[in-house]
């Protein structure tokens, strides 16, 4: 089965419309939250996300855009467009973002028997809980009952993987054993680029296929993977990392007219 992973669209309509256009034929959408919040088009994302995915598990910025709960944690600029957002959002796709649950879940396309994949949106443990180290991801990757969890919430692209005493980190933008052919650093910044990385049996992966809308690895394409179950010649399942150019003047001049905080324009082409 080919899954298609999508995290932190964050109301980018164009970056969205770019992954779709570059993801090809995939089996199923898995949608790790937060669709809304800091960008300038939430109807129309939650508008095209909404059918499209086969499971969606909220995000922190969902919850708080669509009234759930307290935008206080927030800075200032991530407050002023979350109420913005509220009062943007219409009344149907305010009740849909409502009704997202909270993860962790487990799609039941691959095996019900014996779960193989979670979906989270922050930590399995806390949606609300970064995992940016080894450190952080110690416990899920110990704790998690299934060997795969994608999560999303950081808005870098990459993971964490255990087998007993062996730990590893994946920067897709920064591995040093990228091949030659696949080395983002061969390509020019307004290229796509993807990045395959085997999943192997006996080992635990927690993994962030990357921010659609708002990538904060300093790289401004849009993020987005694509997990494959049943890969041919490989003795286990892949991660396809992409990364991928979109309108990034149209998605910014959205803001600007909107009036939301212009620093939400200007972190789009910083990727930060």
């Amino acid at each position: 089965m080919r899954a298609l992973i999508l995290s932190d669209i964050h109301a980018n309509l164009e970056a969205l419309n770019a992954v779709l256009a570059a993801a090809g034929e995939w089996d199923a959408l898995w949608n790790l939250g937060d669709m809304v919040g800091y960008g300038a088009s939430p109807n129309q994302v939650v508008d095209v996300i909404r059918p499209l995915s086969t499971m969606t598990v909220r995000g922190n910025h969902d919850r708080v855009c669509s009234g759930l709960s307290s935008s206080l944690a927030f800075n200032p600029t991530a407050r002023a467009a979350a109420k913005w957002t509220l009062e943007a959002l219409t009344p149907e796709n305010l009740a849909w973002l409502r009704t997202v649950p909270q993860g962790p879940l487990q799609p039941e396309q691959l095996s019900p028997q014996e779960p193989l994949v979670t979906l989270a949106h922050g930590s399995p443990l806390n949606e609300d809980q970064y995992i940016m180290s080894m450190r952080d991801a110690w416990a899920p990757l110990q704790q998690m009952s299934t060997p795969i969890t994608f999560f999303g919430h950081t808005h870098i692209q990459g993971g964490f993987s255990q087998k007993e005493h062996d730990w590893n980190e994946l920067r897709p933008n920064q591995h040093p054993a990228n091949p030659p052919e696949v080395n983002i650093h061969d390509f020019g910044p307004n290229e796509s680029v993807s990045y395959t990385v085997p999943l192997y049996p006996g080992m635990r992966h927690l993994l962030n296929p990357g921010s659609v809308g708002q990538p904060r690895d300093r790289d401004w394409r849009a993020s987005f993977a694509i997990f494959d179950s049943e890969p041919e010649g490989i003795d286990g399942h892949t991660i396809t990392f992409h990364r991928v150019p979109y309108d990034i003047i149209l998605s910014q001049s959205r803001i600007v007219a909107a009036g939301l905080p212009d620093r939400l324009a200007s972190r789009l082409r910083e990727g930060r």
